[in-house]
């Protein structure tokens, strides 16, 4: 059953928990009750629109370039967009996640423009579903007057290392450090003039 969005200012004054689980980018999971996707959406739709989540109001582009004003409410899509998101963030390497962003935004608009069945969204499933392999795991999620606060995020395929993240270098020699920034820089620290060639 739907409920809409209430205001954040009507929102219970106690947060809300909940956890998102995925598997290979996909949400199987809320609070480790597994659910089909419409149970799953439902669910999610009734938590966070008590909370006051998931109500944007927003200028757009039509497909034929006029803007167009939208007030839209995606209570449990909002929970399942910052979730997923921070497992990727995650489980992706830099190259796949930098290189998907803007993928992302062209199958966006593929669909937005009503362009689903074309080669092109099929192509890009495609690199999705290789992509999204490693996305799995849990995120927790504090919703609280229309805010949601990602609180934890666990996963198999993290890489996220904290003998590494950290700043006291313990696992690497710091003239490694030296060497790269020299290098890294000479493009930008050389001087200008005339060469020939």
């Amino acid at each position: 059953m739907w409920q809409w969005v209430v205001s954040p200012v009507e929102a219970p004054d106690q947060p809300a928990e909940v956890e998102i689980g995925f598997e290979a980018g996909v949400p199987v999971s809320v609070d480790g009750q597994k659910s089909s996707g419409v149970e799953l959406i439902e669910k999610l739709n009734t938590l966070a629109a008590a909370h006051g989540v998931g109500r944007i109001d927003i200028v757009e582009n039509r497909l034929v370039g006029i803007k167009s004003r939208g007030a839209y409410e995606t209570p449990g899509g909002t929970l399942l967009v910052v979730a997923h998101r921070e497992l990727e963030a995650l489980c992706l390497d830099r190259e796949t996640a930098h290189f998907q962003q803007p993928l992302s935004q062209r199958y966006a608009e593929l669909v937005y423009n009503g362009l689903w069945f074309t080669p092109l969204r099929q192509a890009l499933d495609a690199f999705f579903s290789s992509a999204q392999r490693p996305v799995t795991g849990t995120v927790g999620l504090r919703l609280y007057k229309g805010n949601v606060t990602v609180t934890r995020r666990c996963s198999p395929n993290s890489l996220y290392r904290t003998d590494l993240a950290s700043f006291n270098m313990a696992r690497y020699n710091p003239k490694d450090a030296e060497g790269f920034i020299n290098l890294f820089a000479l493009p930008v620290t050389l001087p200008r003039g005339d060469t020939e060639q």
